[in-house]
């Protein structure tokens, strides 16, 4: 059985990253020829990936970018053709398991020794002694909220995802908003995610020590749930069709005062373009919450990176290396990227929008789960959770089923007998 190890960035490193200066941009690619086809999520910190990387092309080197929600569905199918139509695919903690289960991405050490000048080691994520990506900016999932309507409503800040609920009574009850909470809640990913950060929270553990046996119907994964479910009361009833681009929009039209989101997206949460004016001026951000009385942070830390495909030629991977190399140069930093992301790159200095997840990184969060089964679980929580959001089925059901959905799977895929 595999097991895959991630190396944690701990406070110090990020700040030791933000506090680094690099005095000289990119002039060039340093790339003859090549093909470089990149799939990844749509988030703006990517988009500025994807535009960094699409710098690089010429008439001699054909650079292009797949930017999508969709992005895990149809990386493994790109990347296990030969030659493969993605020549990289941008990861975080959970969907490069996939891609190294399936084999279809090369070790990154030989092109890290001839072209990695520059690239720090808190960067490279090594799994079984071998550089399998480069990582360039950290994320988390924190407590966002809108000051004006916390003190109009007479609150403190929430530190607790109790304090969150006490709160959104307070704001109904006065009229104040309807539906004061958002949330990435929709079934599926999004879904599954939410329950992680808060089956964390109360201290659960997925699995059996040293095992791929699942252990989540349990006490800890009833309370999770049941919080989960009070939240959503909360929210707007369509909540189970909400992932974080919706979410945002809720939050950018004002129809929202406290949401659980990601700190890459918080930048976009303010941007003048279709934001209302008393959301830009008193959008707010916190560190993650607790939950349960417990002190670990009800959220999971991630890195995002790229990767280089193994089914293409050298060429298009020293062409692939390169382009993505130069689209995480300290040129790329300016008053719209930085803010975008915690980024891992010589020359950020901290924005205001990254202290959600500085204090993710203060508080050490648990960083997502780097297992090869961990995404079997993930797509068996999306799946089965749904029923009990809608009133369907009890909380142990529901985690009964995600047992059963994930113990096929993992039996259909070796990792249990």
């Amino acid at each position: 059985m595999k097991h895959f190890k991630l190396a944690l960035l701990s406070a110090t490193a990020v700040a030791a990253f933000a506090t680094t200066s690099y005095a000289d941009g990119h002039a060039n690619c340093g790339i003859e020829a090549g093909r470089v086809s990149i799939v990844g999520n749509e988030f703006p910190a990517i988009q500025t990936i994807g535009s960094g990387a699409k710098a690089c092309a010429s008439d001699t080197v054909e650079v292009k970018a797949n930017l999508t929600a969709d992005h895990q569905k149809i990386n493994v199918a790109g990347m296990t053709g030969n030659p493969a139509e993605y020549t990289t695919a941008i990861v975080a903690n959970s969907s490069i398991v996939a891609l190294m289960n399936e084999d279809v991405i090369r070790p990154l050490d030989d092109l890290v020794a001839k072209h990695g000048d520059g690239i720090k080691p808190n960067q490279l994520i090594t799994v079984g002694g071998k550089v399998m990506a480069v990582a360039f900016m950290a994320n988390a999932q924190h407590l966002v909220y809108r000051d004006d309507i916390l003190k109009e409503a007479g609150v403190e800040v929430p530190k607790t995802y109790e304090d969150m609920l006490a709160a959104a009574k307070v704001i109904r009850d006065k009229g104040i908003l309807q539906n004061p909470v958002g949330g990435a809640y929709k079934a599926g990913w999004n879904l599954a995610q939410e329950f992680n950060n808060m089956y964390i929270g109360y201290g659960g553990q997925f699995f059996k020590d040293g095992s791929a046996e699942v252990s989540i119907n349990n006490e800890q994964g009833v309370k999770a749930l049941e919080m989960m479910k009070s939240l959503s009361e909360y929210m707007n009833p369509d909540f189970l069709t909400h992932d974080s681009n919706a979410t945002s929009a809720e939050w950018k039209a004002g129809n929202v005062a406290l949401m659980n989101m990601w700190g890459s997206r918080t930048g976009a949460l303010v941007d003048a373009e279709g934001t209302a004016p008393e959301v830009i001026e008193h959008t707010s951000l916190a560190s993650p919450m607790t939950v349960g009385g417990g002190s670990t942070a009800a959220t999971t830390l991630w890195w995002d990176g790229w990767t280089v495909a193994k089914n293409i030629s050298d060429e298009d991977a020293e062409a692939t290396f390169l382009a993505m190399k130069a689209a995480i140069d300290p040129s790329i930093l300016n008053e719209t990227t930085t803010p975008q992301a915690v980024w891992l790159i010589d020359g950020y200095e901290p924005s205001p929008q990254s202290a959600g997840v500085f204090g993710a990184v203060e508080m050490a969060a648990t960083p997502y789960p780097m297992l090869p089964y961990q995404g079997l679980l993930h797509t068996a929580l999306g799946a089965e959770l749904a029923d009990f959001m809608q009133g369907k089925e009890s909380a142990e059901q529901a985690l009964a089923d995600v047992e059963a959905a994930y113990t096929a799977a993992a039996k259909e895929n070796g990792f249990l007998q």
